[in-house]
């Protein structure tokens, strides 16, 4: 019991931080080049490294929670939080592109595939799961918890997908 307090009280934390961490862009300076003891930012079509640091908190944020949403969920469906953790992804990854010109403006095209394996794998589970719910006297909590795979630990659930 104590065990699932101390996780529950950590990812409570994590949760809690999102707004501060978001505003850590407003410490980035209003220049084309940060340099810092670690790395060298240059903007390049940004304009200041300030605006650029912004929108990929703005992308990081929803993908952290994205991610965190994913390996905490309990229910059935929570292979559907693929396709917008893909989306985000590919953002963050067109935004560190400096000779993209558009970003934001293409990413349905690349997730189609990802999509068209997510979304008929989710539907035949459901209706895998409708079907037994017809024949047998199970219920739906029942089913819910017959179709979800919990591994152990967090290592556990990486091996689950790779």
């Amino acid at each position: 019991m104590s065990r699932k307090l101390v996780v529950g009280s950590v990812i409570a934390t994590i949760i809690a931080i999102t707004p501060y961490l978001f505003t850590l862009y407003e410490s980035v300076p209003k220049t084309q080049i940060w340099d810092t003891f670690l790395f060298t930012y240059d903007s390049a079509l940004w304009g200041d490294a300030n605006y650029a640091m912004w929108v990929i908190t703005g992308k990081l944020i929803p993908l952290y929670l994205l991610f965190l949403w994913f390996f905490t969920c309990r229910h059935w469906w929570y292979h559907a939080l693929l396709v917008p953790i893909i989306m985000y992804i590919f953002q963050i990854l067109t935004v560190f592109n400096a000779d993209s010109k558009f970003i934001d403006e293409f990413q349905l095209i690349y997730l189609l595939p990802i999509m068209a394996l997510v979304i008929p794998t989710i539907y035949l589970i459901r209706a895998r799961m409708f079907n037994r719910l017809n024949v047998a006297t199970k219920s739906m909590q029942e089913l819910e918890d017959e179709f979800k795979i919990s591994p152990k630990n967090f290592w556990g659930k990486m091996k689950q997908y790779f």
